[in-house]
């Protein structure tokens, strides 16, 4: 039988305010010097923080820092990476060294927050508390394996226009869902996993 994975603090407040613009001030607070490291991100999130950990790249890969060559393959490793530590409930969020000491530009990383500084905050007005029962065991393993899914489908769909950061889109809405326990967003979530895919059977076809 499903079990509910517990909140963490950190992901108890974002629940109940602004889980987006969080993660995105985390990310500019931590965007000093030349550049940054996910090491630094992840002391800034909270090592327990998988979700708002798991937003980072999402929201990374939505952004204009996509059209880095091979950015959106790591983007995607990193969320399924996350996603399956969080599925199989660990307590905290490992990761190999060579991807905690990776690095990103800072000048670049605090254009692409400011970027999605506007698109986070209407996310964040849209969701609230509604159909919880499908972000709750044993339904919420629904949008988790999701996210699994998405993240280790974006090294496949690098040179597919745009798949990548609609797969990104539904990690992020996703994430804030099962934040938030909204389950109508959830189900909104999975509509930019299905356009991918169709997209891709499309330009396949």
């Amino acid at each position: 039988m499903a079990t509910e994975r517990a909140e963490t603090p950190q992901e108890m407040h974002l629940s109940a305010a602004r889980p987006v613009s969080h993660v995105l001030d985390k990310v500019a607070q931590a965007a000093e010097g030349e550049a940054m490291r996910l090491r630094e991100l992840i002391e800034a999130l909270g090592a327990a923080s998988f979700l708002p950990l798991m937003m980072v790249p999402a929201l990374a890969v939505v952004s204009p820092l996509s059209g880095i060559p091979g950015f959106s393959s790591l983007c995607g490793l990193t969320i399924g990476l996350f996603a399956a530590q969080m599925i199989t409930r660990r307590r905290h969020v490992w990761a190999p060294r060579w991807l905690m000491h990776r690095e990103i530009s800072t000048p670049k990383a605090r254009r692409a927050v400011a970027w999605l500084r506007r698109p986070a905050r209407w996310l964040e007005r849209t969701a609230r508390p509604r159909l919880g029962a499908l972000v709750r065991p044993p339904f919420s393993i629904l949008p988790e394996l999701a996210c699994l899914v998405a993240g280790l489908a974006m090294p496949f769909l690098e040179l597919f226009p745009f798949s990548s950061s609609l797969l990104g889109l539904s990690v992020v809405v996703l994430s804030v869902a099962m934040l938030t326990r909204d389950g109508l967003l959830a189900l909104v979530g999975m509509a930019p996993f299905a356009g991918a895919v169709a997209l891709v059977v499309a330009l396949v076809g």
